[in-house]
């Protein structure tokens, strides 16, 4: 016979069967991942200051010499996300080396003007090809005739330069060009321009633009991908591949390391259910009604604080973190987060007076006539001792859910898609951006009074306006490139927050977890200024 209370779930059942799925990810995530480097050789070195990764088939350097690939990424890239080019180059006969520009991956340089095209940023950029291209030719497996460099989006930029300065270069891959105005006319010679289907229309005409100008110059339109994920296109490694040369191999595997780091995401995420209702030693409670304020009045709030922080995010402080982007970002998720902490607190109408319930009771029914409005920010549903003093456990539970994000985050995005480790400044640019994270979420948190919906409204009403500020000019225009992140970050975190509250955690939990989610990403992806 089932002890189990009416209408309660089965709840350890459940958990069992996501520990275990989570289990199975994660061990097929590292397989995927080890496979992914079956018959390649790596070798890293840093040189005059410029990380460089060497990649290439491990069979042996042989007797004839191999071609050999600079590739550079673009914007708040790394050397990490052009890896799956490096591999498909490799496979088909050629060296890559792999670098990361100042200020992106693990270059703790500083990056001139990191966020505009100026003339110091171009002379940084010219400095670390030159290196990563004289290297490549000091390897005595390496042709020097058969030099190609691959650029993406900034980086395309870059080698579309150097190239041009430098005809003893076979050839250059630019994908995603952003502008070719400057370039002459007819150098480079053998330049091939790639495009996604799905990017800006700027792109399409700078690169069918760039073509007319020369000669020995082709424009590759990948349909159904965009700035990013034109990366991964099976397309555009074939055609990456073959302007490299180097002769036959396997077929492009783009999503060799991208799929097992996808399940290692998968596999933190079904772990975190089971992981947060163990250590905060909560069941699900029965739902029970509440009074709230209406959806409406939510939504007209969240938009009055997001306006002011869009606006003021440009004249904090803030700007002068030496993070391009991400010194906007940190202010303007500071300032909404207090703006919206600020008005769940005036004295008024809007928000119903009463202590706060957090977790499942957190119904849609309504109060009963005479009851408690229990609507607050304030109280947690875990019975507080009579000296008032916050009970250990929560507090501990709440640390190691927070340790755990940081692996869930920082483990997947570093083995399998781009650089997620800090180095030099971004070690204390993080917790300075987890703060701005935390003070947005945790006055999201108080404003939803935590209604899951509601708190994933407010992360989505975020987005386009930080895409329309800059759109007109009010926030940076690469922070049209980080939107989408911001989103993907944004719903990820508020999927976890759902989990706490039903979880019983207490409220600042989810804010809590969740700014090491959205930060830690932040922190070390956007360029060091």
């Amino acid at each position: 016979m089932s002890l189990r209370p009416p209408g309660e779930p089965p709840a350890g059942r459940g958990h069992a069967v996501l520990t275990v799925l989570a289990v199975l990810a994660l061990l097929l995530g590292g397989y995927g991942l080890f496979r992914a480097d079956a018959g390649l050789a790596t070798r890293q070195v840093t040189v005059d200051g410029v990380p460089l990764t060497e990649v290439r088939t491990d069979d042996g350097a042989g007797a004839a010499r191999r071609p050999g690939v600079v590739i550079a990424h673009g914007f708040a890239g790394s050397a990490r996300l052009m890896r799956p080019l490096a591999d498909t180059a490799a496979r088909r006969g050629a060296v890559a080396l792999l670098l990361d520009f100042a200020g992106h991956g693990g270059n703790p340089a500083g990056l001139p003007g990191a966020g505009g095209d100026d003339a110091a940023s171009r002379v940084a950029l010219e400095h670390a090809l030159a290196v990563a291209v004289a290297h490549l030719r000091g390897r005595p497996d390496v042709d020097p005739t058969r030099i190609v460099l691959v650029g993406h989006s900034m980086g395309a930029g870059a080698v579309t330069r150097y190239a041009a300065g430098h005809p003893d270069i076979a050839g250059t891959v630019a994908i995603s060009l952003p502008d070719g105005g400057d370039l002459p006319d007819a150098r480079p010679q053998r330049l091939l321009l790639i495009v996604g289907g799905l990017e800006f229309p700027a792109f399409r005409a700078t690169a069918e633009a760039t073509a007319r100008r020369g000669v020995g110059r082709r424009v590759v339109v990948v349909p159904g991908v965009e700035h990013i994920s034109v990366l991964f296109a099976e397309r555009t490694h074939r055609e990456v591949a073959g302007w490299v040369g180097g002769g036959g191999g396997a077929a492009p595997r783009p999503a060799a390391r991208l799929v097992p780091a996808g399940l290692l995401l998968l596999g933190f995420g079904l772990g975190f259910v089971p992981l947060a209702a163990v250590l905060t030693g909560h069941r699900p409670r029965p739902r029970r009604g509440r009074q709230v304020a209406p959806a409406p009045v939510v939504l007209a709030v969240a938009t009055a604080a997001i306006g002011p922080g869009v606006l003021l995010a440009r004249v904090l402080p803030t700007t002068r973190l030496p993070l391009a982007v991400g010194d906007y970002l940190t202010g303007f998720l500071l300032v909404t987060g207090v703006l919206l902490a600020a008005v769940r607190h005036v004295p008024g109408r809007l928000f119903p007076a009463g202590p706060a319930l957090v977790g499942p009771a957190a119904a849609d029914d309504p109060v009963p006539v005479g009851g408690p409005a229990l609507v607050g920010p304030a109280a947690v549903d875990d019975p507080v001792p009579a000296d008032g003093r916050t009970p250990l456990r929560p507090v501990v539970a709440a640390l190691l859910l927070t340790g755990y994000a940081v692996a869930a985050v920082a483990v997947p995005i570093h083995l399998g898609l781009t650089w997620a480790r800090p180095v030099g400044a971004r070690w204390w640019l993080l917790p300075v951006v987890a703060v701005g994270c935390l003070a947005f979420l945790a006055g999201a948190e108080l404003v939803t009074q935590g209604r899951s919906w509601r708190y994933a409204a407010v992360g989505a009403l975020a987005v386009p306006a930080l895409g329309g500020a800059a759109v007109v000019g009010v926030a940076p225009g690469f922070v049209l490139l980080v939107v989408p992140l911001f989103a993907v970050l944004f719903g990820w975190q508020a999927a976890w927050a759902a989990v706490l509250r039903r979880a019983g955690a207490p409220w600042w939990a989810p804010a809590l977890v969740g700014a090491v989610l959205v930060a830690w990403p932040l922190a070390t992806a956007l360029p060091l200024s």
